[in-house]
């Protein structure tokens, strides 16, 4: 498994820089592609001004890699909408999309939805709260799409701080990705430990693939695309794209909380759909591969995960014997 991944890390990580946008544009136009950008939104506008402008500047003014940009609020209460209207972007509530469904709250529901309020053949995802944002998130997750037929979902990867407002911490963002998303994905789908941002917003994929796919309503909506593009694509189908740094909004330790309950109750429900909700599963692996950056990019680095349980004490004779001794207790 572990030959597997460091394989796929070969074939399947590449850079940004790896394809300029005149590559890009030339391998859109050859193969008849259109491409929309989503930005799922709620109560970010601080933010999403900035970005749908960048993406408009950068990516669909300067050359016309982008076809569509669109925000989906799912029902902000500042002026996210009247913001990213303004700086370009076509604005849908989520409510209007599949009117006669009642919605179901979470960022996956927005994200499912939208596929019904866009056209692209490619669709890509950017969450609304970035700060600093380059287009380079957008071209560069786009772009094995457009050059490699055999790609169908390309995650972003990227350094992500802690931004604390006074201070700036290298690699302390990405909590429960840390915590909670690189375990699981580690121990039970060991094939997908090779991504660095397994949690991450900003992801593009075809829209073939995406059709085919269930989306969980909630915060585990990535975990589920992941693993659920797994089976169904195969890993190969897979890739990421270093793009940088992140930085964004940073939530609060009970946020945290939800979110990862959200993203176990999705890898429980993936778990229990194919039938590996058993003790002693040979397919959980004792393995857990986590990155840091060098220079030479993202390095993978393998450790093993204590798996041996103790029996009870009073099973063991020679525990049994010391407990019948009290001279030997003394």
């Amino acid at each position: 498994m572990l030959d597997e991944v460091a394989d796929w890390l070969g074939r399947r990580s590449w850079t940004a820089a790896d394809r300029p946008l005149p590559r890009l544009l030339a391998a859109k136009r050859a193969h008849g592609l259109t491409v929309s950008v989503v930005l799922p939104a709620l109560d970010e506008e601080a933010t999403v001004g900035d970005i749908v402008s960048v993406i408009r500047r950068d990516l669909m003014g300067a050359v016309p890699l982008v076809d569509e940009l669109v925000v989906v609020d799912s029902g902000s209460t500042d002026g996210t909408a009247r913001v990213a209207a303004a700086a370009g972007a076509r604005v849908v509530h989520r409510d209007a999309i599949l009117p006669g469904l009642p919605t179901e709250p979470g960022k996956g529901e927005v994200l499912w939805r939208s596929l019904l309020a866009t056209g692209g053949d490619i669709v890509c995802f950017i969450d609304a709260d970035l700060r600093e944002f380059s287009s380079a998130f957008v071209s560069g997750i786009v772009g094995p799409l457009l050059t490699e037929p055999g790609v169908a979902l390309v995650k972003a990867m990227y350094d992500r701080p802690l931004d604390t407002g006074t201070a700036s911490i290298p690699a302390g963002g990405g909590r429960v990705t840390e915590l909670v998303a690189r375990p699981l994905l580690n121990l039970h789908w060991p094939r997908l430990a090779g991504f660095v941002q397994p949690l991450g917003g900003e992801y593009a994929a075809r829209r073939s693939l995406l059709e085919q796919l269930p989306f969980a309503t909630g915060y585990g909506v990535e975990l589920g695309l992941l693993v659920d593009a797994l089976e169904l694509a195969g890993l190969d189908a897979l890739a990421q794209v270093d793009v940088g740094v992140r930085h964004h909004r940073h939530q609060d330790a009970q946020a945290l909380g939800r979110m990862a309950a959200a993203i176990y109750r999705t890898a429980l429900d993936r778990l229990a759909r194919t039938d590996r909700l058993k003790a002693g599963d040979e397919l959980i692996t004792p393995r857990l591969t986590q990155f840091t950056r060098s220079p030479d990019g993202f390095t993978p680095a393998t450790v093993q995960i204590p798996a041996v349980d103790r029996p009870p004490m009073i099973t063991v004779p020679e525990y049994r014997v010391w407990r019948g001794s009290p001279e030997a207790r003394l």
